[in-house]
């Protein structure tokens, strides 16, 4: 157990998210359901298991195939309702998450934000004719009946080990998995053995109607600025300012120490806004460094740091994309299933 000594707190709150799921289940509270295909990604824990690069990689497959859009709560920004991105946008208007979206494919496919999830789903589906529509991090948002939801959970830190909030990280119950027709374990190390996926899925005991998938995290071989991009095993020669305001910078941390050694890292809290005075300690950092130096950071970090017009040409980030086990199976399910529903 994460925090034990809070453990009596954990039942309180596995009471109150116990009732309110009984209460979806039974109808007693409305959950709306749409004429157009949705599929939802989430999780059951707090912080990041992926989630972000998984909707990328569904945005991009659907996008292939269908009138696409995704909606986001826009978490960070500082406007509230409903809004589409474009071209205009920037991170304090609809949040970190949907301007990396926007900034990595462009016009692909619709991105629209709105913290009150049902109106803006509807807007959205009906002023954009979508085909489809995906959810980011909705899994608990019970008002919007999903046909499709994928919950995500880190082999590093499954679900099935972990304890409802604030003993552990669980938002509701391990039970909470029953409503998922996809269990993606994510950010599994590449020398994952067949053995080790048949612990895991004993662990999650799927239901008949439920696939367990497994995916990974790879990394750009490249790193990019606004105006430039190099390649991966150059960063040897640099010392580097690894600026991350992410939930879990631990993948990245371990990948960048393939390449180098000389790395100072400055960690701050997930979403974070980062103001001028962290910008001006920033920069302190940077010029305690050697002559050949760099600033790499997360794509997510890079479209709030880079609109500083002070750090917009020296900083540098590092995509990431996700492979899945068994990827064809994947795809051909969630296609199916918008074929299915349309």
């Amino acid at each position: 157990m994460k925090r034990w000594y809070l453990y009596p707190f954990s039942l309180g709150y596995h009471f109150a998210t116990g009732i309110r799921n009984t209460l979806y289940d039974l109808g007693l509270k409305k959950s709306e359901k749409f004429r157009t295909p949705i599929i939802n990604v989430g999780n059951l824990s707090v912080g990041g298991s992926g989630k972000s690069p998984m909707v990328m990689y569904l945005a991009d497959l659907l996008s292939r195939h269908f009138r696409t859009g995704v909606l986001s709560r826009g978490y960070g920004r500082v406007v509230k309702g409903y809004g589409v991105v474009n071209y205009d946008s920037n991170y304090k208007m609809v949040g970190d998450e949907a301007m990396q979206l926007f900034e990595r494919f462009k016009n692909r496919f619709v991105i629209g934000v709105s913290e009150e999830r049902v109106p803006g789903a509807r807007k959205l589906i009906e002023d954009m004719d979508l085909d489809v529509l995906l959810l980011d991090d909705a899994y608990q948002h019970r008002a919007i009946k999903a046909g499709f939801n994928i919950l995500m959970t880190d082999y590093n830190d499954p679900y099935f080990r972990d304890f409802i909030l604030p003993a552990g990280d669980l938002r509701e119950s391990r039970r909470g998995a029953a409503r998922a027709q996809v269990i993606m374990v994510s950010k599994c190390p590449d020398e994952l053995t067949e053995e080790k996926k048949q612990y895991y899925i004993s662990r999650i005991r799927p239901q008949h109607y439920q696939k367990v998938f497994f995916s990974s995290i790879v990394y750009d071989e490249h790193v990019f600025s606004v105006d430039h991009k190099i390649p991966d095993n150059n960063l040897a020669y640099y010392d580097i300012l690894l600026i991350t305001g992410i939930a879990n910078p631990k993948p990245l941390t371990e990948h960048l120490s393939k390449f180098s050694q000389r790395v100072k890292h400055m960690k701050f809290k997930d979403h974070h806004d980062f103001s001028d005075a962290d910008i001006k300690n920033i920069l302190s950092e940077y010029k305690k460094l050697g002559e050949y130096r760099m600033i790499l950071t997360t794509e997510k970090d890079f479209v709030r740091l880079k609109s500083f017009d002070y750090l917009r040409k020296l900083v540098y980030y590092w995509p990431i994309n996700v492979v899945i086990d068994k990827k064809a199976e994947f795809n051909q399910l969630v296609i199916q299933y918008v074929q299915g529903n349309n």
